[in-house]
């Protein structure tokens, strides 16, 4: 694989900044550059900004680098996703980079749940998602990803996807980890066995009542897991189809919600689309 960056690519950063003022979260900072854009806020459960992210372009090609920057201030709520599956293409060699860094200040509540990222055979990608929570912040977010097209007849036999996650609490690692995705790890034993959907949430803090909840959801089923980190509750999952496991995510995310950001499950409108 080629390591080097093409200058041809789309080269494109978005950056948003989260306010309370007024009993509501508002978008107070939004800066732009390439293809890289998002909708109007919507309020769907009053004080609570829900944002969804717009990629024009439809998918990420071999050159392309993606740079999001989130920050929520203090006492802010903000939800964010996306209004479809994002898409990295087949590379001629060439890597596409997705990098998301988001902070959220004092007491305040990030949400970060994009539908699920397809990832077609011979896509050569690095995928970096960097979280720093300050002193009471609280934050839920998911990666969901699909290998290949199953429903097209296309695994995962070239391509590389190089994943991670970092989440920090006041400066301290909570939760460090990087992937790496290629023909061997989706066929392996060790890995993905084959099956072309995998994906992990986050929620904290979050206790012991969240952590049973989960538990008794997963009963026996297969391919489902979930474990407490300090006060960080983390669920994986794989599966043959995303779409299964984006539901069981959904239900995942409505049981930790109250606990994690004090709320009640209100799904964006979107999802049901």
């Amino acid at each position: 694989m080629n390591a080097n960056l093409s200058i041809k690519g789309w080269q494109a950063k978005l950056e948003l900044g989260f306010e309370q003022k007024h009993g509501k979260t508002l978008l107070a900072h939004r800066r732009h550059q390439g293809p890289l854009t998002v909708q109007r806020p919507f309020y769907p459960e009053g004080g609570v900004c829900h944002v969804y992210i717009l990629h024009p372009p439809g998918g990420i090609v071999g050159g392309d680098r993606l740079d999001l920057c989130i920050n929520a201030e203090q006492h802010s709520h903000a939800l964010i996703t996306t209004p479809a599956a994002g898409k990295f293409y087949r590379s001629g060699g060439e890597l596409a980079v997705q990098t998301v860094s988001i902070k959220v200040e004092k007491d305040a509540a990030l949400e970060w749940l994009p539908q699920e990222t397809i990832i077609y055979q011979g896509a050569q990608l690095r995928s970096a998602v960097n979280v720093e929570l300050a002193q009471g912040a609280r934050f839920i977010g998911w990666e969901i990803l699909s290998l290949g097209r199953p429903a097209c007849g296309e695994s995962f036999d070239v391509g590389l996807a190089d994943m991670s996650w970092q989440v920090y609490g006041q400066g301290r690692p909570l939760f460090l980890e990087r992937l790496h995705l290629d023909a061997k790890a989706f066929a392996a034993r060790w890995g993905l066995q084959g099956l072309s959907a995998c994906g992990t949430l986050f929620a904290g803090p979050a206790g012991a009542e969240s952590l049973a909840a989960v538990q008794q959801l997963i009963g026996e089923s297969k391919g489902r897991g979930v474990t407490l980190i300090d006060e960080l509750l983390v669920c994986r999952a794989v599966d043959d189809r995303s779409d299964r496991l984006r539901g069981f995510f959904e239900q995942v995310w409505a049981i930790v919600r109250p606990d994690s950001v004090q709320r009640k499950a209100c799904a964006p409108r979107i999802w049901a689309t």
